[in-house]
């Protein structure tokens, strides 16, 4: 079946792009928080109420993908360096008062942050815990009593821990429902997948886009101001301090505050500016790493091919067995990103090459702040036979779009959004 025959009109496919739209620098120095990009936490003050079903549909299942909650950067040794910067510039009378009140900062949160590097945070528990909550309040038909729940995760802890606080959260709510976890490299082959093909253009060091984006880079972050605000001692600058990356170490640590429990910010040491120019860089290697760049050819988006065939066979046994409500999926932004653009939701899919033009078309915190999901909502007529089927897309439980036409959106037939999967994994 020829994807064509699915694509909406362009007056259509326009309507979708305020789903995600264009980011804009106002935006982000509207609220800060969002130039952490991946370390934005999950904004549930931006949730809108869901479009009733049409008549006669009840939902039945829910098929999910979440990525884990709010998280420590991912090493102790994020944290670790700038602090023993910070000390010995101490030992050797080389801090601005500013500096000193940074030192004394990064001493107040390292008790909390100390062991923790890439665990999951109290809040991430929360995040989980309420997405779940209001999956429950919002589909009750769905977990009745005795019903079924798959829930996996990726073998990373916190990965795990994520998926047992969602499914707590759900048995809190009904004690008789049946929820069964694992957490196995069994299920790394579509929980979490990448081709070597994908690993060649995305890497870091050797990928076609490197060069590129060292340059971006160079125009775009200005470290001087910040060290010198810091740092009163120019020879302990020189002999002492990587300016760049005292300044990629600072935004990282400012960054993931919103995610601990310490109340501490360091927002305070950048221009807003700064901070929009250090995401740009973070959200085009992103974007690169994980989205649909030009030059990728959509080697990257295919990673999740083995997850949407998943999707589709679980929906499909759901769909032939009554006692199924839920198949949960717990892992990485890295894993969300592509089954965003492989399901076409929204403008995911978008593709550029250009570094300058990502950030206009495509921003990471909008599709993956922390505990990021993607859900498909199955509805079915009480009276009617299994092949009547419509299904919901939500985006951060946010209703998105797919290029499909419909006469309820944002509801589906699944019977059509099937054969149009299809020809995708096909390709």
């Amino acid at each position: 079946m020829e994807l064509k025959k699915y694509l909406l009109s362009p007056l259509l496919l326009l309507c979708s792009l305020p789903f995600m739209g264009q980011t804009t620098p106002q935006e982000m120095f509207d609220d800060i928080h969002k130039t952490a990009g991946v370390y934005y936490a999950y904004p549930v003050y931006s949730l809108q109420p869901q479009t009733q079903a049409p008549k006669g549909y009840k939902p039945f299942y829910i098929s999910h993908y979440g990525r884990h909650g709010s998280r420590y950067l991912i090493s102790d040794a994020d944290y670790k360096w700038v602090i023993e910067l910070f000390d010995k510039a101490k030992k050797n009378n080389a801090l601005t008062p500013l500096g000193e009140d940074v030192r004394q900062r990064l001493l107040k949160i390292w008790p909390e942050a100390e062991g923790h590097g890439g665990d999951l945070t109290p809040l991430g528990r929360r995040q989980h815990q309420g997405i779940a909550e209001r999956m429950y309040l919002s589909y009750p038909e769905v977990f009745k009593d005795g019903r079924h729940i798959s829930a996996r995760s990726t073998i990373v802890l916190r990965c795990a821990m994520s998926m047992v606080a969602f499914g707590d959260q759900l048995k809190s709510m009904n004690p008789k429902l049946d929820i069964y976890y694992e957490a196995s490299p069994k299920y790394m082959d579509y929980l979490n997948f990448h081709t070597e093909e994908s690993n060649r253009f995305t890497h870091g060091e050797t990928g076609p886009w490197v060069e590129e984006y060292r340059k971006f880079e160079q125009e775009h972050i200005h470290p001087s101001r910040l060290i010198n605000n810091l740092f009163s001692d120019s020879s302990f600058i020189r002999k002492q301090v990587n300016p760049s990356n005292v300044m990629w170490g600072l935004y990282w640590i400012a960054s993931d505050m919103q995610d601990m429990e310490t109340k501490v910010s360091f927002y305070d040491l950048f221009e807003k500016q700064e901070l929009f120019d250090l995401w740009q860089c973070i959200n085009y290697r992103f974007y690169v790493g994980n989205a649909n760049h030009a030059d990728g050819k959509g080697i990257v988006v295919a990673n999740a091919k083995s997850l949407l065939r998943n999707i589709i066979e679980s929906a499909d046994q759901a769909i032939s067995d009554p006692n199924i409500a839920a198949t949960l999926r717990f892992g990485h932004d890295g894993n969300v990103i592509p089954l965003a653009a492989i399901l076409r939701l929204n403008d995911c899919n978008v593709s550029v090459n250009s570094p300058e033009e990502v950030y206009k078309v495509w921003a990471d915190y909008k599709i993956v702040p922390m505990a990021g999901n993607i859900q498909l909502i199955f509805y079915q007529k009480e009276k009617g036979n299994s092949d009547d089927v419509l299904v919901k897309f939500l985006l951060n439980e946010q209703e998105a779009t797919i290029p499909i036409k419909t006469d309820h959106f944002p509801f589906y037939k699944w019977g059509e959004v099937k054969h149009f999967y299809t020809d995708i994994l096909s390709q």
